[in-house]
């Protein structure tokens, strides 16, 4: 895909009136939910719980029943969208993906915001490059999403071993990582559905600066005043702890394959796109230990 600049005007499409945003209550949907509401666009929350959204989210967006699963919730869920973010649910199928955004197309959806994953273009076997070639040759404006490992999976998937023993269990060797922050995601994905200039574009979304996971340790030991190790497991050890807290095969053999592309050394590159979008730099990771300070007290 060419890579342009940022204020080059894109190929005629409108922006969004209103966004569907897939995956509201997540990682990168929730904050991208208020970066849409702070922006004064129209939001519609797709969810499996409409209930739930309305606690998260107060009367602004408009909550709506969806299950990537059942076709039967995606009309009301599409109807009268114009711009749609959409993201790649781990262990789901890429068939449900590809088809809901057939349906998108079909109803005249008109720009789609694909959140994926850093170096993706590179391994046509991974399921978000499959999503995205499948994007790619729609009728739909799409812009891919291309994140780099969230700051945020610490404070999430790997908040109980570093409050509870105070270490960071992840088997990435000595792996640097280009630690990116969802909220900047978030504040990317808003802009490039509100904005025209950005279909058919890709971005590599990373934080300023590479780190191992020892470089982590000791931000987290500074900024909680109180020592944090790295634990560095066996992949096996690993994924037994991750099964036996509960996590799902499929997912767990996404860590693994994710820090074994770590521990390879492929996962430090950093870029200066989110700062061409936003007009300011990346936050660091220790601007979110500092900012999630009180998930992390034991």
């Amino acid at each position: 895909m060419k890579r342009a600049a940022v204020d080059e005007a894109d190929s005629g499409r409108p922006t969004a009136d209103r966004v569907l945003v897939t995956g509201a209550t997540g990682t990168v949907g929730a904050p991208l939910v208020r970066e849409l509401l702070d922006a004064e666009a129209s939001v519609r929350v797709a969810t499996r719980d409409p209930e739930r959204a309305r606690d998260a989210f107060g009367d602004g967006p408009e909550p709506v029943e969806f299950d990537l699963g059942r076709p039967e919730t995606w009309g009301a869920a599409l109807a009268g969208v114009d711009g749609l973010f959409l993201l790649y649910p781990p262990g789901s199928a890429v068939s449900d993906v590809t088809e809901f955004a057939d349906a998108a197309d079909r109803v005249g959806v008109e720009h789609v915001a694909f959140l994926s994953i850093l170096g993706a273009e590179k391994f046509p076997v991974l399921p978000h490059r499959r999503i995205e070639t499948h994007l790619a040759g729609t009728d739909l404006a799409h812009t891919f999403l291309r994140a780099s490992w969230f700051a945020q999976n610490l404070s999430e998937i790997h908040r109980r071993e570093i409050v509870e023993r105070d270490e960071i269990f992840v088997p990435a060797g000595d792996g640097v990582l280009s630690f990116t922050d969802a909220r900047d995601v978030a504040a990317v994905a808003a802009r490039v559905l509100t904005e025209s200039g950005h279909a058919d574009r890709a971005y590599d979304l990373t934080g300023p600066e590479a780190l191992d996971f020892e470089e982590v340790a000791e931000i987290f030991s500074e900024v909680l005043d109180r020592p944090i190790e790295y634990a560095d497991p066996s992949r096996l050890t690993f994924a037994r702890q991750m099964y036996r807290r509960g996590f799902s095969p499929g997912f767990v053999a996404f860590m693994v394959a994710e820090y074994s592309v770590v521990r390879l050394g492929r996962s430090g590159r950093t870029t200066d796109d989110v700062e061409a979008l936003l007009g300011r730099p990346p936050r660091t990771v220790r601007e979110f230990v500092e900012d999630y300070t009180d998930e992390f007290r034991a």
